[in-house]
């Protein structure tokens, strides 16, 4: 089954002609039409599911090409301020996380409000890695993650709560895994989420089982380890499939560069990997550096 297909007729383009690669614009004007076609209305109805109007804007925002104020601004040009509620929360909750991780610091790369519990071990369960869970609607969902660098926030919650919740796993290796493939990668909105469905930074955990994956995702399995009410699954026995896991580490290989040179004569603008607004000082000659840390 992929889950591509379902419901086609409602999603955007975001694939390329092999059916792998969701397309995001590097070009600005484009990025600006993406803004300025964002459905606020139809957001708030159909943001749940795997085909509903989301803006796929997320990749823009992480990186700083665009902000939240300008992209709240665009919005109400267009829809009031009850109509985009939905959009606006969920610009305010980025926000929220960033003010997180500001005032925490590396803090946040702990349980920052309760204690994950229960946990039997702080690996990653081979299933989830290898997309093999037999959950199959999270298993593409894996695997687009791995082909694309995307996945829908809703599968990011279903990913992490089979993880953390079902799985027993703790969520920060886990959480720097998703983190490390995803194109919008943000450490404040990623790892608190995850704490958030695990119940670390939050006052409950998050489960959901057969029945609302099918519902949001389009899939129609029955009789797996999740097909329970969800008084079953919060007694529930780690299944056999998660509970294999191993030690996940990834390195990231910088090429070689040549000796930076710099104009001391010249402004210096320093940009990072959450701040690459390609107008900012855009009317001003000077040296232009990307800094970035790769841990």
């Amino acid at each position: 089954m992929n889950l591509r297909n379902l419901h086609k007729e409602n999603q955007p383009n975001l694939f390329t002609e092999d059916n792998k690669k969701i397309i995001f614009p590097t070009n600005y004007t484009e990025i600006l039409e993406r803004v300025s076609s964002v459905d606020a209305n139809a957001y708030g109805k159909t943001r749940n599911f795997l085909w509903g109007k989301v803006s796929y804007l997320s990749p823009y925002i992480s990186r700083g090409v665009i902000s939240l104020p300008f992209i709240k601004e665009e919005i109400l040009k267009n829809y009031n301020l009850k109509t985009a509620e939905k959009w606006v929360s969920e610009l305010a909750w980025r926000e929220f996380f960033q003010r997180i991780w500001q005032a925490k610091g590396d803090a946040i790369h702990t349980d920052l409000r309760n204690t994950q519990f229960p946990i039997k071990h702080k690996n990653i369960p081979t299933a989830i890695l290898e997309a093999n869970t037999n959950i199959h609607a999270i298993d593409e969902g894996i695997k687009n993650l791995i082909d694309t660098g995307y996945m829908h926030n809703h599968m990011r919650m279903y990913t992490a709560m089979l993880t953390t919740n079902i799985g027993q796993t703790h969520w920060y290796k886990p959480a720097q895994w998703m983190y490390y493939h995803l194109l919008d990668h943000d450490a404040a909105s990623n790892h608190l989420s995850w704490q958030w469905v695990a119940g670390a930074f939050s006052s409950k955990k998050y489960i959901a089982n057969q029945e609302n994956i099918n519902k949001y995702t389009g899939s129609n399995q029955a009789n797996t380890f999740l097909d329970r009410s969800y008084e079953e699954l919060s007694a529930l026995e780690v299944p056999n499939i998660l509970s294999n896991n191993i030690t996940w580490n990834e390195v990231t290989t910088l090429p070689n560069s040549d000796e930076l040179k710099i104009n001391d004569q010249e402004p210096i603008f320093l940009y990072n990997t959450y701040q690459l607004d390609p107008l900012w000082h855009k009317q001003e000659v000077g040296c232009r550096i990307l800094l970035t840390k790769f841990k």
